[in-house]
This record gives structure tokens, C-alpha cells and sequence, in this order.
């Protein structure tokens, strides 16, 4: 059962992602020109991309992928490319439905042996099914570490190799960045972070996960500007 807090932070960020900054998120994620805060993000953005699909196989043929707040699609057609089936689920129908045109009309996408099937809704939702491997790229960064150690253990029990996500840092220099952040127009802000210490989250997954038979894998912070996250693997010690 989903407790309250992530279902009321899940409601925000879906307002937030689906209406309010829709726009803004579409231009974001294109090659259009942006401004200077938003163009480190960009690349932060991009190099965090890169990092989560070098953790996964090269070649994914006959392997399901979940794409967990797949946002506008970027990273689950690089996965289909490498032969994946991808579920592309994300809270915003809006996002998704950018994410289906973007990749309808890649050429990509007509030639590769992987599939996307785009999805809006909730990563959580066990009608999804299994997966082989699930990447949570900055989707879990706005849940407090309860939710987001339960929302692991929900994803953990439907994948069989490995997990990769993002979360949000602890430090005193995001902090005070966050705090600059808040000075810009509100239709700009996202959802409030939940920076939290990796030490701590470790001790929450080791015996959430550990117990699963889950390992911790490779971790790397990637920090661009105003972007900055840190990813983070494990996988099934069988996989």
C-alpha cells in the first residue's frame, strides 16, 4: 500500500511535470536554445543519461526495461536501440505523449529490433509487470528517504537483474543552490528535493534489499551547474 506522502508528492510533481512547466521541459530536453542555468542542467542531464546506459548491457535483445519517469523518452530509445523491450512510464500524460511523437518520428525507431510502449501513470503500479533491469533517472529525487527506500523495495520485487537510480545529494553548496533557486518565478520551480546523506541511504537499502539478495553496485555524482545528482546501481547477487 502507498502511504500518503508519496501519494501526495506524487500528485505535485504530476501538476508540476504536466501543467506548470510542460513547456519549459519540452525545450529543455530539444536542442533549442536555452539560457545559461538551464544549459548546465541540460548537460548534467545528459551526462547522468550516459551514465545510467553504461550500466546497462550493450546488448539488450530479449530483455525487458523499465523506464521509470521516462520524462520525454530520451534514454528508453537509446535502450530500444540496443534491442530492449521498454516500458516508458511517466506521471505526465503531457511528457508522454511528447516522448511517443519524438520517438514516432525518429527514424530510429522503424529500424531497431527493441519496442517502446509509453505509459502514463505510476512506476509503482504492479500491472507493469517484471523487468530485467529499471532505471530511475531523477524521478525519485523529490521523495524523503522513507518513500523512496519503500518505493526501491516495491521496483525490487519485480526486477531480476539490476536497478539504477538518482537521487539527491546532501551537501551544503546543493542546499544553498536550492535556496537561490527559490528566487526564481514559481511557474519555473520544481517540486522540492529530498537531499539526503548516501551513508544513511545505504543503511536503509542494505537491509531493505540486502535481505533480497540485492548488492550495491557502482555509484557516481554527476554535477553540472545547477544540476547535480547522484547515481547509483545494485543488482540481484544471482544476476
Amino acid at each position: 500500500m502507498q502511504h500518503a506522502s508519496y501519494l501526495e508528492r506524487r500528485g505535485q510533481i504530476e501538476a508540476y511535470f504536466d501543467r506548470t512547466a510542460a513547456q519549459a521541459w519540452e525545450r529543455l530536453t530539444s536542442d533549442a536554445p536555452v539560457g545559461r542555468i538551464r544549459a548546465t542542467v541540460r548537460a548534467g542531464r545528459d551526462e547522468m543519461r550516459r551514465t545510467l546506459l553504461s550500466w546497462l548491457p550493450p546488448d539488450m535483445s530479449g530483455q525487458r526495461l523499465l523506464d521509470a519517469g521516462c520524462g520525454t523518452g530520451a534514454l528508453a530509445a537509446v535502450a530500444a536501440s540496443r534491442g530492449a523491450s521498454v516500458v516508458a512510464i511517466d506521471l505526465s500524460p503531457t511528457l508522454v505523449q511528447l516522448a511517443r511523437d519524438r520517438w514516432q518520428a525518429d527514424p530510429l525507431s522503424t529500424t531497431v529490433t527493441g519496442k517502446i510502449e509509453f505509459l502514463s501513470g505510476d512506476m509503482l503500479d504492479p500491472a507493469l509487470g517484471h523487468f530485467d533491469h529499471m532505471v530511475a533517472m531523477d524521478s525519485l529525487i523529490h521523495y524523503d528517504l522513507p518513500d523512496l527506500v519503500r518505493a526501491l523495495d516495491t521496483l525490487s520485487q519485480r526486477c531480476q537483474g539490476s536497478m539504477a537510480f538518482t537521487f539527491a545529494p546532501h551537501s551544503t553548496l546543493l542546499a544553498a543552490m536550492h535556496r537561490v533557486g527559490r528566487w526564481f518565478p514559481r511557474s519555473d520551480r520544481s517540486p522540492s528535493l529530498a537531499p539526503m546523506r548516501q551513508v544513511e541511504l545505504q543503511r536503509h537499502l542494505t537491509h531493505t534489499l540486502g535481505a533480497q539478495g540485492w548488492q550495491e553496485g557502482s555509484s557516481q555524482r554527476v554535477a553540472s551547474g545547477f544540476y547535480t545528482s547522484q547515481a547509483w546501481q545494485w543488482s540481484r547477487a544471482c544476476a
